[in-house]
């Protein structure tokens, strides 16, 4: 009977094999044939909310956000999927596929459990500024701890496929390429208004960017700023006289019209210009003289453009989500968007080249506008750390049980902690306990409960996906929705609820599907996804997935 038994076994297990081969045969992976985009252009919108998509559709171009959205391939329900939602984990997110606990970035700046420093994403004192006298070119990749697809478009290219990154904000031009970049470029305002970059890319700036800088090109965007239509079609937003937003120093109402020669002596000169949709324009322009000067899409081996727009960041926490001044930018930036595609079709060729859209995090609503409409909204109390340190010395008789706080984050003194005969859990335990019982503080998590919690959707898989074992805090706070920390005027964000978290996901041109979809997607599946339409290795810490309805 054991023969028989045996005999069958092994007929059933070739039989099988022989069945698998023949699906494997007729299933083979069918490797994508045809010939590859000559360019991805990525288009990073700083704190663009999905929403704007739509409340602004009505006076966007045809050309511009519309087409990528009719002619493309849109994800409307895509969001992050870690705490803290900031531009330095944003912009190192959708490149490496992965979340902070993963490439490093847990935040724009960060405590330092060694030096008792802060840390600033990209800062690195190794390298040296070029085309400025200030240190704002003493940057690198340095803490970015994964490849970009960009990076492996290089590997897969023999580092013959080039690499670029422009924005106004160091971090966004440089965490969006990664580290083998041929370069990445960004804003220096203040008195100077040029385009700086390290020496971690190269010895000396490119002759044609010092002949751009030779321009004074800073110069022609000091002007006035006025509503691009008569205000009165801006129906979208609300009052433009109003008490919620912050404004410019040295103009008493923040409303239209802004002379910016007035007001740039009292708002850093030509930094003034990030707060205006001038900003966008500036990066538009820069990118069109870079994609024409590097020769970029014009030979066989695929090139990557990321263009960062930041002004949407800085008049976004200057004015918020209401205002008229950030209606105003957005139509001004569907004309940039336009302008970019305009070319690539020209230059590049219309089929040849392949563009994602999307943003690094959203923003809340001002908060004292939501109170005013009778919404739970608010600034957490100023006074909730002194109230906690109160409690510490209180509790334990020590002043010094912190290091730091920031980032939502508590960072405890391990050192005082062990020096006081005290169990780091049991500590960490007890202050959770305690600090639950402040107003408007929804959750608390100690740090030694991260490795336990599984992935998936919901907060605290937000916050272990954001939380780093080497260089994050013990204790993570979060509050309660529309809650922040900021300032009585204007607004931030960094929270793991839909405003902040509910981004766009468009795809566009060579290799891409005509079509949308609600399906909940994550900013990981950027990368993956372009990686899959390049044929190449996905980024070697990607968990993302390809979203394969978008590819054709």
């Amino acid at each position: 009977m054991y023969r028989i038994i045996c005999v069958l076994l092994v007929f059933v297990f070739i039989f099988s094999c022989n069945d698998n081969g023949k699906n494997a045969k007729s299933n083979r992976i069918n490797f994508h044939s045809e010939e590859q985009p000559k360019l991805v252009v990525g288009i990073i919108v700083d704190q663009m909310r999905f929403d704007y998509l739509n409340r602004f559709q009505q006076k966007y171009q045809n050309d511009g956000f519309l087409r990528l959205v009719n002619e493309g391939y849109s994800f409307n329900n895509n969001h992050f999927n870690y705490i803290p939602t900031y531009t330095g984990p944003g912009h190192a997110s959708i490149s490496t596929g992965t979340v902070p606990r993963d490439h490093g970035i847990i935040a724009n700046e960060w405590y330092d459990k060694n030096s008792g420093d802060m840390v600033y994403c990209v800062s690195d004192n190794q390298y040296h500024s070029l085309g400025t006298t200030t240190a704002s070119g003493q940057k690198s990749p340095q803490f970015l701890r994964a490849t970009t697809f960009a990076d492996e478009n290089k590997l897969s290219t023999q580092m013959r496929g080039k690499t670029f990154g422009v924005s106004i904000k160091d971090r966004a031009a440089i965490l969006s390429t990664g580290r083998s970049a041929d370069a990445a470029y960004w804003f220096q305002g203040e008195d100077e208004g040029k385009w700086v970059s390290s020496s971690y890319y190269m010895d000396m700036l490119p002759g044609w960017v010092n002949d751009y800088n030779d321009t004074d090109f800073a110069k022609r965007y000091i002007k006035e700023w006025n509503t691009l239509l008569p205000i009165q079609q801006y129906t979208e937003s609300g009052l433009d006289d109003n008490s919620f937003e912050e404004g410019f120093e040295g103009k008493i109402n923040p409303t239209f019209p802004y002379d910016l020669e007035k007001l740039k002596k009292n708002n850093d000169n030509y930094d003034i210009l990030k707060s205006t949709p001038f900003g966008n324009t500036i990066i538009t322009d820069f990118a069109l003289t870079l994609l024409a000067e590097e020769s970029l899409g014009k030979d066989s081996f695929t090139d990557v453009l990321m263009v960062s727009y930041s002004s949407t960041d800085y008049i976004g926490h200057n004015f918020g989500v209401n205002s008229k001044e950030l209606e105003d930018t957005y139509l001004r930036l569907d004309i940039e968007i336009a302008r970019l595609l305009t070319y690539l079709d020209k230059n590049i060729g219309s089929g040849a080249y392949t563009v994602f859209l999307t943003s690094d995090h959203g923003v809340s609503h001002i908060p004292a506008r939501l109170k005013s409409l009778k919404l739970n909204a608010g600034i957490l109390n100023s006074k909730l750390l002194h109230n906690f340190y109160q409690f510490l010395l209180q509790r334990y008789g020590s002043s010094k049980m912190v290091s730091n706080y920031s980032n939502g984050q508590i960072y405890l003194n391990h050192e005082e902690i062990f020096k006081l005969g005290l169990n780091l859990d049991e500590v960490q335990e007890e202050l959770v306990r305690h600090l639950l019982t402040y107003p408007n503080l929804s959750k608390v998590y100690p740090s030694s409960i991260m490795s336990c919690i599984p992935d998936g959707q919901g907060t605290a898989s937000m916050i272990r996906n954001g939380y780093h074992q080497k260089i994050s805090g013990d204790i993570m706070l979060v509050a309660d929705p529309a809650y922040i920390e900021y300032s009585g005027k204007g607004t931030t964000h960094g929270s793991g609820y839909n405003y902040d978290t509910h981004v766009p996901l468009l795809f566009f041109g060579a290799g891409v599907k005509n079509g949308y979809s609600y399906e909940y997607t994550n900013i990981t599946d950027v990368a993956p996804t372009i990686s899959a339409l390049l044929g190449i290795s996905y980024p070697n810490a990607s968990t993302g997935r390809v979203l394969e309805d978008v590819l054709d």
